[in-house]
Formats: structure tokens, C-alpha cells, sequence
């Protein structure tokens, strides 16, 4: 197997650390303040396309649709600076999607705590 066949997963993980970064500092748009981050970056293998989860701790859901809605307003911006961080001549298309995996984590625990609680000790 050759390096070449996990370079969009090389890819991913530095688009996600570089957004991250720009969330941290550079896009000043009042819809991103707060605890906005980057969970993962999916590549496909084509390098066509690239899905970008956000995660944002403590919004409600108007909140983190603005967030997303913010982001496609500065795609051009986060694209122009990740050619010329990543040294790439043709970035991915950028799809932001909100990342609910922790909401579904934290539900199945809870459910599973619940069951654990309602099942009599075993003798």
C-alpha cells in the first residue's frame, strides 16, 4: 500500500486543524463565537469533496444552524487560506455538517445507565 492511498486522510486531519485554528482567531463573525470546533474532516478519496463537522457545545438549534451558516459565508475565505497553508493546488469543495455523534453518545449511555438502574441484581 503506498503513502498516496491515506492522503486524503492526511488531507482531512490538516484542513481540520487549520479551520480550527481560523475558529480560534481569524473569522470574527458573532455567529461563530462560543464553543465552535472542528470534530472531523472526511475527504473522499477523489479529493472532490471534503465534509466538515462542527461541533458546538452549548447552542440551541438556531444557533447552530447560524454557525453553519456563518461558515458557508466565509467558505471562500477558509478555502483561499487552505490552499495557501496546505500548499494545494486544488482543495476539496467544502461541505459543513453539523456533528451530532456526541448528543447520540451521550443518549445511548443515558439509556443504557437506565437499563443497568431498572434490572434487579442478579442473585
Amino acid at each position: 500500500m503506498s503513502p498516496t492511498n491515506h492522503r486524503h486522510e492526511r488531507v482531512g486531519e490538516e484542513i481540520a486543524h487549520e479551520v480550527n485554528a481560523m475558529l480560534a482567531g481569524e473569522l470574527k463573525d458573532p455567529r461563530l463565537e462560543g464553543h465552535v470546533v472542528v470534530s472531523e474532516v472526511r475527504v473522499q478519496s477523489d479529493m472532490k469533496h471534503a465534509r466538515v463537522f462542527i461541533n458546538m457545545r452549548d447552542g440551541n438549534a438556531k444557533e447552530q444552524r447560524d454557525a453553519i451558516k456563518a461558515l458557508e459565508h466565509a467558505q471562500g475565505y477558509i478555502r483561499s487560506e487552505l490552499i495557501e497553508r496546505l500548499q494545494l493546488r486544488r482543495l476539496p469543495e467544502l461541505h459543513f455538517i453539523l456533528d451530532h455523534s456526541q448528543e447520540y453518545t451521550e443518549r445511548i449511555e443515558q439509556l443504557l445507565r437506565d437499563m443497568k438502574k431498572d434490572k434487579p441484581a442478579a442473585p
